[in-house]
């Protein structure tokens, strides 16, 4: 730890002085406005539960507030620091992603909620740790596929070991059990690879094994297998496997255009399971209607979209850590946002994944926070060297020895 904490220090020197102007304020201003909204719906869905469950109909939304204001201070930190840092640091956040997966399963440090051990208990918040790991081995993915460009496209050992990696990660992401970051993590991981470089048929091959290990996880276990079946005709069992999909459909087609209004909701009244949290957007598309879930809809895919543009603008800029790092969180928060709605809507079974920056959850909402201060510092730091391009270094006068 005293290893990591030297190698990733705030270089305060030179970077103290950080350019405000030159961040990507239309990102940051979209960012805040889909957190904005999320601490908004937050207070809304919660109210009735807090208030059941505490006597303070605002414990929730004073919560998220305060996890809203660590999250912002760590985003500020993490623009301090320069990508090198991080490029350096690489291989120990690897270690200590794996440290923390290992850390959540052992008896008596891991906190087990509705069947899952996904939280390792801190005091005043519960440490999800599965959303830590998975920015530190993006982190590490970035790096990897810089130190290994010329070889990915056609050496299987180079192509192997990120696999493996990742694998492994996912094992002990099934073990909590937590399929849906599983899935997150793998999607992404493959994704970079095929971006860095790694040939279109080693992917298709390894995608097309995913798909059939996944298909073999959900028919050899029970629990897996009725979210599948309840996900295809929810109304076949309204009162029970299919309460919660049914609900939020109903939550969803109460708001038609415009909604019932902010606060209305009727499906939050202990109605809908996990309203502030996995389907907070049922909510929000109750209250907001059509109209706000287009709203949210093309903030998200504006996010996704600048991250993927300054990804490609790193990797032009002769930046290729900057872009991989940028390409692989933006893909990350994006599919994450897509499968929770989905999710919400009907169209995917249920996975268990909030929606990033808005569902209620402090490690959520730091480390997505922390996520796109990386993508805002990739912005920065290409921007910074367009302005200040390096010198040409003046040949030695005189003539040459022999």
């Amino acid at each position: 730890m005293a290893e990591l904490l030297q190698r990733v220090r705030l270089d305060w020197g030179q970077t103290g002085s950080l350019r405000w102007a030159l961040l990507d304020w239309h990102l940051l201003f979209a960012v805040l406005a889909v957190a904005g909204l999320g601490l908004v719906m937050v207070g809304s869905a919660s109210v009735s539960i807090a208030e059941g469950v505490t006597g303070n109909p605002f414990f929730y939304l004073n919560r998220q507030a305060a996890f809203m204001a660590v999250a912002l201070l760590a985003g500020v930190v993490v623009l301090h620091v320069s990508l090198d840092q991080f490029y350096r640091a690489g291989p120990v956040l690897l270690v200590l992603g794996f440290l923390l997966l290992v850390a959540v399963l052992i008896p008596g440090v891991g906190r087990e909620v509705n069947g899952a051990t996904r939280w390792i208990p801190l005091g005043v918040i519960n440490l999800q740790v599965a959303e830590v790991a998975r920015i530190c081995f993006i982190i590490y993915l970035a790096g990897y596929c810089v130190r290994r460009y010329a070889e990915l496209p056609n050496t299987n050992g180079a192509f192997a070991i990120p696999l493996a990696v990742f694998s492994f990660a996912a094992f002990l992401l099934l073990a909590q059990p937590d399929f849906g970051t599983a899935l997150v993590l793998m999607v992404t991981a493959l994704a970079v690879l095929f971006l860095a470089g790694a040939s279109l048929w080693r992917i298709a091959v390894l995608g097309l094994m995913l798909a059939g290990a996944a298909w073999l996880l959900i028919v050899g276990s029970p629990y897996r297998w009725q979210r599948l079946t309840t996900f295809t005709d929810p109304w076949a069992d309204p009162f029970n496997a299919g309460f919660q999909l049914t609900q939020s459909l109903i939550a969803i087609g109460r708001g038609e255009w415009f909604g019932v209004g902010l606060g209305s909701s009727v499906q939050k009244l202990f109605y809908l399971p996990e309203a502030h949290t996995d389907f907070l957007f049922a909510v929000l598309a109750e209250e907001l209607g059509l109209l706000g879930v287009v709203a949210v809809v093309a903030l998200f895919a504006y996010i996704v979209w600048r991250g993927l543009h300054i990804g490609l603008a790193s990797l032009r800029a002769g930046r290729p850590f900057g872009g991989y790092l940028a390409w692989g969180l933006t893909i990350s928060i994006g599919l994450q946002a897509f499968i929770n709605m989905a999710v919400t809507m009907g169209l995917l079974p249920t996975k268990g994944l909030t929606l990033p920056l808005m569902s209620y959850g402090g490690s959520s909402l730091i480390m997505t926070c922390i996520a796109l201060a990386l993508i805002l510092r990739v912005d920065y730091e290409c921007r910074l060297a367009a302005l200040n391009p390096p010198r040409p270094r003046k040949r030695p006068s005189g003539r040459a020895r022999p």
